[in-house]
């Protein structure tokens, strides 16, 4: 559990990089030492509680927000949660302990390959949770990559298996007590670690990018809905330059309907009771000509459209597209919705004992049907992926038609001190990853616009209302990653446990 702990430290905002190689040096020692593959899954279960129960603490602070429940129930599900994700650990530890037996080089061979595919595992059992992959700790500072440069040829999780050998070597060496060679891997990773990044890149596409730092507690205020949209018309002002722009706002910043279609009691609760049409043409007037926005909205799902009975029994969390003139020109649904948050698994067990979801409102949200590139014109092709959704290594681009940006909106408000640089530093995962710009817009931070090469060419601290205005990045031609997915941190794993197979018979000889 100690070596979980330090393990996690290497995750923003800490990034403690050398004690996370430690933790998981100690782990990778553990697992070889210990006298069956029963017990090395007591210890990775054990080690998994710890690191994601320390990696995940954001997630209690969300509990603050929901009115309906206790906070307490935060700090209980935190915990919780971890004792399902150290599942993943430990499959991992027992896997590499009957592999490599109790030999330290072919262990670690071992755990990386079965890292990888733990990893991937998490990423998509019971709708995944694929938050802080242990490759997040080569990720460098927002002006350098660091080693996470090799996610185009190895992918997060590949990334992660390399990390996780890495420690493996360093927990071999400790062992051995060779202190020198010890020394040396840690300069060697700290030389990767700090090589600058690439040139920056930029293409012809203006962009406005919107922080208004509306705090959760305000978010659902029906008092302050005016003063929201107005702080949103003062960011945005429109230029006197009418050529192209992109304005982007974040996701849970508009509170208006844009859909026509609803009974009236919903639109009277938004925006100085607005209805679709005022509210589409007062935003095309505040953007402005040659200017079109893309928005966190909210679409509803209506039961018996037209009737006086009509009520919502659903709702979708979209990034809609509006042009000047107040029409629509796109719109993508959220396909990886939060389970807890967005939704409430398990309603018929949980709300009895006080649970509810996180998100305001009673209905549940419904998913939409995954990853879709909006051709926007001359505002190139988007690509869209709202808030947790960019955590999904592999899942966040249409293959088929492949984008030339992706605007990832987001409400981090309610992720406390430790979740916000995590999110932001997954999105630039992805952007390494896809070879594609990622602009980030959130209500209260961290916003910024990443590269095709993960360097992070503006940024917006947390808590501080502002704008940033720029030239949205060039995409890079398909990586590698972009081309086989996850089957490339597959490929990986199936190398690296060949490589303990093969330690391990030369060991036997």
């Amino acid at each position: 559990m100690a070596a979980g702990l330090v393990a996690a430290l290497g995750f923003p905002p800490l990034n403690l990089w050398p004690f996370a190689l430690l933790g998981m040096a100690g782990f990778a020692v553990l697992v070889a030492q210990a006298p069956g593959w029963r017990r090395a899954m007591l210890i990775g279960w054990l080690f998994g509680v710890a690191h994601y129960t320390f990696a995940n603490n954001w997630i209690a602070t969300a509990f603050t927000y929901q009115a309906a429940m206790s906070p307490a129930l935060g700090w209980a599900a935190v915990p919780l949660l971890s004792v399902y994700l150290a599942v993943y650990p430990a499959l991992a530890a027992g896997a590499a302990r009957a592999i490599g037996g109790q030999r330290p080089l072919p262990v670690a061979f071992a755990l990386a390959g079965c890292w990888i595919v733990a990893e991937w595992l998490k990423s998509w059992v019971f709708t995944g949770y694929a938050w802080d992959p242990f490759g997040l700790v080569f990720l460098g500072g927002f002006d350098r990559p660091g080693i996470a440069a090799l996610l185009p040829w190895m992918g997060t999780y590949g990334l992660s298996g390399l990390a996780v050998l890495v420690a493996g070597g360093i927990g071999w060496l400790l062992v051995a007590r060779a202190w020198w060679r010890v020394a040396t891997v840690f300069a060697l990773v700290a030389v990767g670690m700090y090589l600058p990044g690439p040139a920056a890149n930029p293409g012809t596409l203006e962009y406005t990018l919107i922080q208004p730092d509306f705090t959760q507690e305000e978010l659902n205020d029906p008092r302050l809905y005016e003063a929201q949209f107005q702080e949103l018309e003062r960011l945005t002002a429109p230029r006197q330059d009418k050529g192209r722009r992109l304005v982007l706002w974040p996701e849970s910043g508009l509170p208006d309907y844009l859909r026509d279609g609803y009974p009236q009691r919903y639109y009277d609760a938004t925006t100085a009771g607005a209805d679709p049409e005022f509210a589409r043409a007062r935003i095309g007037r505040l953007i402005g000509p040659g200017s079109l926005l893309l928005t966190g909205a909210v679409d509803l799902e209506i039961d018996q459209p037209g009737s006086t009975n009509a009520r919502a029994i659903g709702a979708y969390n979209v990034v809609t597209a509006l042009t000047p003139q107040g029409t629509f020109a796109g719109s993508y649904a959220k396909a990886h919705l939060v389970p807890y948050g967005e939704y409430l698994a398990l309603r018929w067990l949980l709300e009895p004992l006080g649970f509810r979801r996180l998100v305001a409102g009673s209905i549940d949200f419904i998913p939409g049907p995954g990853p879709r590139t909006l051709d926007l014109g001359a505002w190139g092709k988007a690509g869209m992926q709202i808030c947790y959704e960019i955590t999904f290594s592999g899942e966040v681009v249409d293959p088929a038609h492949r984008p030339d940006y992706i605007f990832t909106p987001s409400n981090d408000g309610w992720f406390g001190t430790f979740g916000p640089p995590q999110h932001f530093a997954q999105a630039r995962m992805r952007a390494m990853e896809e070879g594609l710009p990622v602009l980030r817009a959130t209500t209260t931070g961290i916003s910024g616009v990443i590269d095709a090469h993960g360097v992070v060419r503006n940024t917006m601290p947390a808590h501080r209302p502002g704008r940033i205005d720029g030239l949205v990045p060039q995409a890079l031609a398909p990586t590698l990653f972009a081309r086989l997915g996850n089957l490339l941190p597959l490929g990986w794993a199936v190398l690296l446990l060949a490589a303990s197979l093969l330690a391990t018979r030369r060991r036997a000889r």
